[in-house]
């Protein structure tokens, strides 16, 4: 985790030297802006929707007590979504780094939270939720073969395994391939919703209507637990706070970042509201609680024998999701290696296809051990409100700046009020988890705390015995050879794009 490669690397810096030197700028071996405003819209519905929505969005009604209210929270989550879009709208336009909110608090607060933050999604969260998302594909994919039958749990790790791998290959080979797949799988998720939603109004037309003419009146609102549910929508709705991450290969991001979240942001929330007001018109609250997967029950009900087709969407959206937090996180590890927090060769790109190949295959190993390994479910629960702080910690940036450096250029500018009011409301998250789940809290906590010696040891440690650094240095010239990877070119002028505030 050595920051400064030894000169051991010297034959491969070489190397490189000698093939970017031929030619112009297009044979500069470094990611190049080409994500259009169509991609980063199709990146962030694509991360956002994923198979929750059709899956289970139960864990909304149940906390409500009401269809009513369920459907207000739905819409008060996608409100709440946007503030915090907002808010990473203008982080990104400011900063002029990809990395999303580890570069944000890297540069506010420090390398040790910066750190802490990228610790807890490599250990668990971003590892943990692709290995279940992977599986659940799996599901889905074999649902139809297995129709009143159960899935095989071998044969969906075996498919999970390769889908994981594919999208590894994928997000290696070319980023416009990268970027075709994603608007493709955003482009089928959203159809079908849309046949879910039409189907739905359809229902009301012939006078389905009973369970939304009841929708306020068939319980009291349970104000206990209605933290619980904006917990269990927000979920949902999480994806808007990936864009920044792929800042640097954005074509124009003082326009196009801003502009991507909020299409986006109110597009989903639309859908998700229709969404859910249509799989009303068939289930009522009782049977929409007892299901398992509400967008198939809604299926057999409306489509018959042809509901295996919001399987196969479902698997789609899955994948979707799995592909477009590759291409962000992906940017994340490049940058966080670029500082130096983990191994060199994960900022490194792919000499011919110019694709950040090292940190798209980072995660693999991980999410492999844990896809075989079984349950990982709780261990994304432990650190899921870390993932909240730490968001807090980045939207927190913006007064912290507004005071700290006035006159520092924000081609975005969000009102002082709505960062304030989000952060405020992010903390109140962390505390009800903490609230009602004090022991897995706990358990997240030390899973998170224990990023900071990891830090002290891996990253700030700089007096390594020469042997480690020796080793460390030749490992990465090793994988520089097989994997055909060599560093950006300007990346010490891309580091120090994070230290503009005097400018």
């Amino acid at each position: 985790m050595s920051r400064n490669p030894a000169s051991s690397q010297s034959t491969s810096s070489s190397t490189s030297s000698s093939i970017v030197s031929q030619g112009g700028d297009e044979n500069y071996v470094k990611l190049i802006r080409q994500m259009t405003l169509i991609d980063c819209i199709s990146i962030v519905i694509g991360i956002i929707i994923g198979g929750g929505i059709f899956i289970s969005p139960k864990g909304v009604l149940v906390n409500t007590g009401s269809t009513g209210w369920a459907l207000v929270v739905w819409v008060l989550c996608g409100v709440f979504s946007m503030f915090g879009g907002l808010c990473y709208a203008e982080l990104g336009t400011t900063f002029r780094v990809s990395g999303g909110d580890f570069s944000f608090i890297l540069d506010a607060f420090g390398p040790v939270p910066a750190f802490v933050r990228i610790w807890t999604r490599i250990v668990a969260v971003r590892t943990g939720s692709r290995a279940i998302n992977s599986v659940s594909f799996a599901y889905y994919v074999l649902l139809p073969f297995y129709m009143g039958c159960e899935v095989p749990f071998t044969v969906t790790r075996l498919i999970g395994v390769a889908l994981l791998l594919l999208i590894v290959i994928i997000n290696s080979l070319s980023v416009p391939l990268t970027r075709k797949i994603q608007v493709a799988t955003s482009a089928c998720k959203v159809l079908g919703l849309i046949v879910i939603i039409v189907a739905g109004f359809y229902q009301l037309v012939k006078g389905n209507t009973s369970n939304i003419d009841t929708a306020f009146v068939e319980g009291s609102i349970k104000w206990k637990t209605i933290p619980l549910a904006f917990y269990s929508g927000l979920y949902a709705y999480s994806g808007w706070e990936f864009l920044p991450s792929i800042s640097e290969e954005i074509i124009n991001p003082g326009r196009t970042i801003p502009l991507a979240i909020i299409i986006s942001v109110i597009f989903v929330t639309i859908i998700y509201v229709l969404a859910n007001i249509a799989y009303f018109t068939v289930l009522n609250s009782a049977e929409l609680l007892a299901s398992s997967a509400v967008a198939l029950d809604f299926g057999q009900r409306v489509f018959g024998s042809w509901s295996w087709i919001l399987s196969v969407v479902v698997a789609i959206s899955i994948a979707g999701n799995l592909n477009g937090g590759s291409i962000t996180f992906a940017r994340v590890l490049l940058v966080a290696s670029r500082e130096g927090h983990i191994p060199k060769v994960l900022s490194m790109v792919h000499i011919n296809q110019k694709t950040p190949l090292p940190a798209a295959a980072g995660l693999l190993p991980i999410s492999i051990i844990m896809l075989i390994s079984g349950d990982v479910s709780s261990l994304i629960n432990y650190t899921g409100f870390a993932g909240w702080f730490f968001t807090a910690l980045a939207c927190a940036v913006i007064p912290y700046y507004r005071w700290k450096y006035p006159n520092l250029k924000r081609p975005f500018k969000v009102p002082l009020v709505i960062p304030i009011i989000f952060v405020f409301c992010a903390l109140f998250l962390v505390g009800m988890s903490i609230y009602s789940s004090p022991v897995d809290c706990g358990i997240g906590l030390a899973i998170t705390l224990l990023g900071i010696p990891v830090y002290y040891v891996g990253v700030a440690w700089k007096n390594k015995p020469q042997w480690f650094k020796n080793g460390m240095d030749n490992l990465t010239v090793f994988l520089q050879q097989i994997l055909m990877v060599v560093p950006q070119e300007g990346d010490d002028e891309t580091k120090e794009k994070l230290q503009f505030k005097a400018e």
